[in-house]
């Protein structure tokens, strides 16, 4: 969160150039701290406040900051500037940044990067979206197997300073094949003159590179890792998953589900930066569908007007045995999105789920209905203009339908995500408003079949 009291203050020191106090700012504190500190600043003012530190300490502050103002500031700078920063930055994150830059910004910046780190990019570029390899990072530490401890740890000193963590190592051939892995913490504590290969786990969990991204997460939190190795098809390692990257995955796609299931879609935008064209396409285009959708609700209605004319009560209870329909689903519809995104279940599991959800809607719409029938039976007669033995029968009613509807919404709800599934879509589009509005049609027409049955025979 911008710091809002300290931004006159970073201006005034900006103003009296006041460069002692500047260089404390950009090298004392954490890098968070000062991307939080100086995100209110403009592009111009945040660039004069990285002059006063090293290069590789801007990359770290540069990193922290949204991706928004990350792609302002590369668009704002000198390419010869925005290249040596993209050369300090780590390769994971840079490979983020360039994919939000115009390809011909990219295209002019590439030319200027080292061709070590140029290679690195388009490697890391060229894989798919999501994919294990999109997410990965090149730098991490590496042993062969003929190494004494000794000899590794010196190794691995020369190797700390461009790798992202050292606490994992991995054991390679010649080749570089993964044979094997180990922590830090045994390299410390084994004996200095023991090989690498009578200490190594030579079982090591991998993924490989074009693994869905939500795969990768949901391995490094079974198995409690804190880096995972990424491997080619031959079993040689490419790069590394690190726990940080991980968290990056998992808010990411549940930002994702919720923003499906909230019918407006995916958004990488800041929710008050997000230029309100967008917003307004994400958000008007699922409503006008939903809208049109709801009109139906309109045909069902006029096809029973004889009902309703006959028993003007039974229009009193349309919102309450609609709302029924669509609240029950719209629960099912979370609960099996979210199981599905935990791999909890999968659509071969459809029939398990059915048998699970229809023994569940059954006791929830027993226990609505049965809400439901004492709500009629207590609501006064002349509000109803019925008898009696006609009010019996009118809570019977909407007891049976308020019980059908809670049933049929929840079966909705819960086939739905495995549906959109099974035919490649995200579960997360069987959204909370799309399983309302289809149940709210047909719990109608639910409604008033029942109706028309027991009262209008």
């Amino acid at each position: 969160m911008t710091n809002v009291l300290l931004l006159p203050e970073l201006r005034s020191m900006l103003a009296e150039e006041d460069h002692e106090g500047l260089t404390a700012l950009m090298t004392e504190l954490h890098p968070a701290t000062v991307a939080d500190w100086t995100e209110g600043l403009s592009v111009e003012e945040t660039w004069k406040v990285f002059n006063h530190a090293g290069i590789d300490r801007q990359a770290q502050v540069f990193e922290f900051f949204p991706i928004q103002k990350q792609v302002d500031m590369a668009t704002g700078a000198g390419r010869e500037r925005m290249s040596r920063m993209i050369e300090a930055m780590a390769h994971d994150e840079r490979v983020v940044l360039l994919k939000r830059l115009d390809p011909e910004v990219v295209e002019s910046l590439l030319p200027l990067v080292a061709k070590a780190d140029r290679q690195d990019i388009r490697t890391l570029l060229s894989y798919p979206e999501h994919s294990a390899g999109s997410v990965m990072t090149t730098e991490y530490a590496t042993l062969t197997i003929d190494l004494t401890v000794s000899e590794a740890i010196s190794r691995l000193r020369l190797q700390a300073t461009s790798a992202e963590t050292i606490y994992y190592v991995y054991v390679v051939d010649a080749d570089r094949h993964l044979v094997g892995m180990v922590s830090l913490h045994d390299l410390i504590l084994a004996r200095p003159t023991a090989r690498i290969e009578s200490i190594m786990q030579r079982e090591v969990i991998s993924v490989p590179v074009d693994a869905d991204q939500e795969d990768v997460a949901q391995t490094m939190a079974r198995y409690d890792f804190l880096a995972l190795p990424v491997v080619d098809a031959e079993n040689r390692i490419v790069g590394i998953v690190t726990h940080d990257d991980v968290i990056d995955v998992v808010v990411q796609e549940a930002t994702e589900d919720a923003l499906r299931m909230g019918g407006v879609g995916t958004m990488v935008e800041h929710y008050l930066e997000a230029p309100f064209l967008t917003l307004w396409r994400k958000r008007s285009g699922w409503l006008s569908c939903l809208f049109v959708a709801e009109m139906f609700t309109f045909s069902a209605l006029a096809h029973f007007q004889t009902a309703i004319e006959k028993i003007i009560a039974l229009s009193l209870f349309v919102p309450l045995c609609i709302s029924t329909g669509g609240n029950s689903g719209s629960q099912a519809a979370t609960l099996i999105t979210r199981a599905m995104a935990l791999r909890q279940i999968r659509p071969s599991d459809w029939l398990r789920v059915m048998r699970h959800e229809l023994i569940m809607g059954l006791a929830l719409g027993l226990t609505l209905g049965a809400i439901g029938f004492l709500r009629v039976r207590l609501t006064p007669a002349a509000w109803l203009g019925l008898g009696g033995s006609e009010r019996l029968m009118l809570a019977f009613v909407i007891a049976q339908a308020v019980a059908a509807i809670c049933l049929w919404g929840t079966l909705v709800g819960s086939t739905l995500p495995l549906i959109f599934s099974r035919l490649g879509f995200d579960p997360g589009y069987a959204s909370s408003p799309f399983v309302a509005t289809f149940v709210d049609v047909t719990g109608i027409v639910i409604y008033f079949s029942i109706a028309t049955v027991w009262l209008l025979k």
